[in-house]
């Protein structure tokens, strides 16, 4: 069987549940786990903060992880965005352009209920 790494880095929230890997990563793949947009320390952010902020933050979260794992932004090919409201989808995209240059390949899908209330969660998948 192939080598598989499981990821974990302090730069990035825990995890949603404690069982949860940030990343695994095989020869070929990194596979980040959905982020949330929370800081470091798994403070999620308030419900005032903007679609945008929680974006960047579930962003920063992929950075560290990718980074944690060898890999980067410039090396991923997918990502899937979850948002509890398609009227933030405008908002949510702006943000998201300014982070995925390279536009990869994307899912954009609305969902009635995020873990822990949040309005978005985006994980991706990338190349090591």
């Amino acid at each position: 069987m192939a080598e598989i790494k499981k990821i974990f880095t302090k730069d990035a929230c825990p995890g949603i549940f404690v069982e949860q890997s940030q990343a695994i990563v095989t020869p070929s793949t990194v596979y980040v786990s959905g982020q949330i947009p929370a800081t470091s320390s798994g403070e999620v952010l308030p419900s005032s903060a903007s679609i945008a902020e929680k974006t960047a933050a579930c962003i920063m979260n992929i950075r560290a992880i990718l980074a944690a794992a060898g890999s980067s932004m410039d090396k991923v090919v997918k990502v899937n965005v979850f948002i509890t409201d398609m009227a933030n989808f405008a908002e949510m995209n702006g943000e998201y352009e300014k982070h995925f240059t390279t536009k990869p390949a994307r899912s954009c899908v609305a969902v009635k209920q995020l873990p822990k209330g949040v309005d978005v969660e985006i994980e991706c998948i990338a190349l090591p």
